[in-house]
């Protein structure tokens, strides 16, 4: 029985005999396809919740790896406090700490029938955006560069460099959201940050996130802040 299959057996079998079924995202050509060491937290699809949502971290163990299961039918806004909240509980963690332990979301990786992971250990996903942008540092030899996602259909580029907005678009995902796009960034020092509107699903967030890293070169360095608006 391979590993997605024994996760679905396990997702079945959760919450006090209570059956609940945690549909994964689904991504293609998962860089991470083995996390060994692992504790699992569930955030469940439940319209029986006023959010619709429910968590369940009762194995979490803080010394471990942990697997990060989100519905894919959550949307962002739903999710990211319940993410948000897992992060600071090993962050803060005083006792029984280890360094080395990362925080992964899985994922049913399609092109390999099996699961995928997405790392997110040093995220911050950012909501309150006025004092983001209160707080930046420019840095004049970088150009930064924003990308919007409004949707699974449109996104937005802004551009700044040298304290300057210098381009500034909003363009359909196709065609031109890829490789081709992200190779007219080679010739500078980049840095992206990425932003999602709060009403995508979980599905979309983790399959535009995935696609910007599959896409971008050695450029560019992807910010750790992640906006949610």
């Amino acid at each position: 029985m391979n590993r997605y299959f024994y996760l679905l057996l396990i997702l079945l079998t959760l919450s006090c005999n209570n059956e609940r079924v945690l549909q994964l995202p689904e991504i293609e050509n998962a860089e991470i396809t083995k996390v060994l060491d692992v504790s699992p937290a569930y955030i469940f699809y439940d319209e029986t919740q006023p959010d619709s949502t429910l968590l369940n971290r009762k194995n979490l163990i803080s010394t471990t790896n942990w697997l990060v299961n989100v519905d894919k039918r959550l949307t962002l806004r739903q999710a990211i406090p319940h993410i948000k909240f897992l992060q600071d509980k090993k962050r803060n963690a005083e006792i029984h700490m280890n360094e080395n332990a990362k925080n992964y979301f899985t994922c049913n990786d399609t092109s390999i029938g099996n699961l995928g992971f997405v790392e997110f250990t040093d995220v911050d996903f950012i909501t309150n955006i006025n004092s983001y942008e209160n707080n930046q540092n420019i840095d004049n030899e970088i150009r930064t560069v924003y990308i919007h996602f409004f949707s699974n259909d449109v996104f937005s580029i802004t551009e700044l460099f040298g304290g300057k907005q210098t381009k500034e678009e909003t363009m359909a995902l196709k065609p031109y959201f890829n490789k081709d796009y992200f190779d007219s960034y080679r010739e500078n020092k980049n840095k992206i940050t990425l932003s999602f509107d709060k009403r995508l699903s979980f599905q979309s967030y983790i399959n535009l996130k995935h696609k910007v890293l599959m896409f971008t070169n050695e450029m560019s360095e992807i910010s750790n802040d992640e906006i949610i608006y």
